[in-house]
């Protein structure tokens, strides 16, 4: 089980990079330092957007919306940490003992 759990946090830093390197995608494009007519930036950037877009929409849902200002990467990010800092060790701590 413990092996499980490492899986499972290997893959929640996984995901935090992606997040981070489409944000970082985004605002590149938003300031017009690369282009979305480059056929490798376009496959990356929607490659980027199916992986995360499952994790935002039920967070969009709920927060309220505040134009072009986007705060749904930042709450998933916030819960990714929760979950590598809290949850997962407090389960892996109950396995042990």
């Amino acid at each position: 089980m413990i092996a499980i759990l490492q899986i499972i946090n290997l893959l929640l830093g996984l995901l935090l990079y992606i997040i981070i390197a489409q944000a970082i995608l985004s605002w590149l494009i938003a300031f017009n330092v690369i282009n979305t007519s480059n056929d490798f930036v376009r496959q990356v950037l929607y490659a980027l957007d199916r992986i995360t877009e499952p994790l935002y929409r039920p967070i969009r849902k709920i927060l309220p919306d505040f134009g072009a200002l986007d705060l749904s990467p930042m709450v998933v990010i916030l819960l990714i940490y929760i979950l590598r800092t809290i949850i997962i060790p407090n389960i892996a701590m109950s396995l042990m003992s």
